[in-house]
C-alpha cells in the first residue's frame, strides 16, 4: 500500500468516526425532544394544590419531586459545559415555583439549554470526563456521553414516580412510551 493510499485511508476513518459521533448527536437530540414533549404533558397537570404531598414519609414531595423532573434536560448543558459538579461547593438551590405554569417554563428552559449545548456538541466532548463529587467524595467519575445517558434515564425514572403520584390521586396518567389506563394514544 502506498503512502498515498494510507492517508487516504486515514482520511476516510476519521470523517467515518466524524459522521457516526454526529449521528450519535442527532440521536441524542431526537430522544431530547421526545422526552420533553412527555414530560410536558406530565408537568402541565401537576396540581399545585398537591406540591406538598408525598404518598410516604421518605418519599420527595410532588413540588420538588415535578421541579426536579423539570430540571434534569439542563444537565446536559452541565455535563458538556463543566468538567465536574461538587455539591459541597455548589450546592442545590430549588428553583421557585407556584403553579404548573411555572414547572412549563422551567422545563423549557431547561430544555433550551440542553439542547443548545447537544448541539454544539462534538466527538471530543463526548468522550471527554465528566466527574460527579461531593467535596472529596466522588460519586460518580464518566464521560460527558455517560452523564447525558444519566440525564435521560433520570427523566424516565422520576417521571414514572410522578405518574404513581397521580395515580394516587386519581390523576390520570398520560402515556409515556405507550398508553396507559387513562391515555390510549401512543404521543
Amino acid at each position: 500500500m502506498s503512502l498515498a493510499d494510507l492517508l487516504l485511508l486515514e482520511i476516510n476513518t476519521k470523517e467515518k468516526s466524524k459522521q457516526q459521533n454526529m449521528d450519535i448527536i442527532k440521536a441524542l437530540l431526537k430522544e431530547l425532544e421526545a422526552e420533553y414533549n412527555t414530560t410536558k404533558k406530565f408537568m402541565a397537570i401537576v396540581p399545585a394544590d398537591k406540591f406538598d404531598w408525598a404518598p410516604h414519609e421518605k418519599s420527595m414531595k410532588m413540588k420538588s419531586l415535578a421541579s426536579h423532573v423539570a430540571e434534569l434536560p439542563e444537565w446536559i448543558s452541565l455535563a458538556l459545559t463543566t468538567d465536574e459538579l461538587d455539591f459541597a461547593t455548589a450546592p442545590y438551590e430549588p428553583k421557585k415555583i407556584e403553579s404548573s405554569d411555572d414547572l412549563l417554563r422551567l422545563l423549557e428552559d431547561s430544555y433550551n439549554k440542553g439542547k443548545g449545548e447537544l448541539e454544539q456538541a462534538n466527538e471530543e466532548s463526548l468522550s471527554e470526563k465528566w466527574v460527579l463529587r461531593n467535596g472529596e467524595q466522588i460519586l460518580a467519575d464518566m464521560t460527558r456521553y455517560e452523564m447525558i445517558r444519566i440525564a435521560f434515564s433520570q427523566t424516565a425514572h422520576h417521571r414514572a414516580q410522578l405518574g404513581v403520584y397521580f395515580r394516587l390521586l386519581d390523576i390520570p396518567v398520560p402515556g409515556s412510551y405507550g398508553p396507559t389506563a387513562d391515555d390510549q394514544s401512543f404521543k
